[in-house]
């Protein structure tokens, strides 16, 4: 019999373990080389462990939702077992023995044990899973319903709970007239999409007006190391995106050389990557100042927490029509409030609120983006 070990990945730098999600096969299943085997969950993506050799899944060493380290052993195939192998080696079990695993919420087939016969003692010996807390049956309690937080869950926590403790956040605030951006979108959104093969959104425009204010206000594209300001040559983006296991920032790169087409694909990439637990460390790592979005989630008005050690992060909100005073006369205008956060440590409120000016400048009348103006 020729085993073949399967074990964590090397994890990215400063990660020093991980956690075991979901195991793609059980127990005496075949697999196939490079087929995903395991998810492993670090602090900000889903790595996915591919299997080594063709063969079938002789052992599980550890389960789902288990803290394992990198370079860990978790499993071993059995390189040269057949598909018949498997069906003569199929996991036996008596009624009890499935009645005990239904009552503990385990597959009886992904118990270790000895032999073809998974007994009573080896299910007694096997924890439950952890991944998901069964909900409670007695109907003389309500029901509950206990769900480990997912290991990014605990990291943004942490994150968040670090950066009010570090950081001196405050928020200023404005509204902006989307009328203007609102038409030119209605206006050349076909022609667009029909050219570039992906649609014309808001962020685009918000991101080049980001740009235009940052180049303006270099501090608030700066982040804080020590007592130490490092002020960045470069506009890398974080854009907040939304998935099943929570708020993630994918960077886009030097962003002031980038079209509204190329912003578009690359915030459309992100969100699919993101949806499909397919972003990479690289993905996430950097960035100098962030901007999210909770308009598309109903969001009026919000106050953004930092992303340290950048200084400053821009909150967009819900777009609604609301009544303006205009050239002396009361009208309905499409209005969006905006949020920018920063660390009063680096940034003067002053700075603030002028670079929501500029950004405001360049939404409202968005030929400034264009003229570079």
């Amino acid at each position: 019999m020729s085993i073949a070990e399967i074990k964590v990945p090397v994890l990215p730098e400063s990660i020093t373990d991980a956690t075991l999600l979901t195991w793609h096969k059980k127990l005496g299943e075949a697999v196939q080389e490079e087929e995903k085997l395991v998810d492993i969950e670090t602090d900000k993506v889903v790595l996915e462990v591919p299997a080594p050799n063709s063969g079938i899944l002789k052992d599980i060493l550890k389960y789902d939702g288990e803290d394992v380290l990198a370079g860990e052993v978790i499993g071993h195939i059995d390189i040269r077992a057949s598909e018949t192998e498997t069906k003569i080696a199929a996991t036996k079990t008596s009624p009890a023995v499935r009645k005990i695993a239904a009552e503990q919420g385990i597959e009886p087939s992904t118990v270790p044990h000895h032999g073809n016969r998974v007994t009573k003692a080896d299910i007694l010996q096997t924890p439950k899973p952890t991944s998901k807390d069964n909900l409670k049956q007695n109907f003389s309690e309500r029901p509950e319903e206990r769900v480990p937080m997912t290991r990014l869950r605990k990291r943004v926590a942490e994150r968040l709970v670090k950066a009010q403790h570090e950081h001196a956040i405050l928020t200023t605030f404005n509204e902006i007239n989307m009328k203007a951006v609102i038409d030119l979108r209605t206006q050349y959104k076909t022609a667009f999409e029909k050219k570039q093969g992906v649609k014309l959104g808001f962020m685009s425009f918000f991101i080049k007006a980001a740009i235009a204010a940052l180049q303006k206000f270099p501090i608030i594209n700066a982040s804080s190391e020590a007592d130490d300001i490092i002020y960045h040559g470069y506009y890398d983006i974080g854009i907040a995106v939304s998935s099943e296991r929570g708020l993630v920032v994918p960077i886009l790169r030097d962003v002031d050389s980038m079209s509204f087409a190329q912003i578009e694909k690359g915030i459309a990439d992100y969100g699919k990557r993101a949806r499909n637990s397919q972003l990479s460390i690289e993905d996430l790592t950097g960035g100098t100042f962030t901007i999210t979005n909770g308009g598309i989630f109903g969001s009026m008005l919000s106050t953004p927490i930092l992303n340290p050690p950048q200084s400053a992060i821009l909150g967009m909100h819900n777009i609604i029509e609301r009544p303006i005073a205009e050239n002396g006369q009361v009208v309905i205008r499409p209005m969006m409030y905006v949020a920018l956060s920063y660390d009063h440590r680096l940034i003067d409120g002053r700075e603030a609120v002028q670079f929501l000016v500029t950004l405001k400048n360049a939404i409202e009348d968005p030929t400034r983006l264009l003229l570079d103006i």
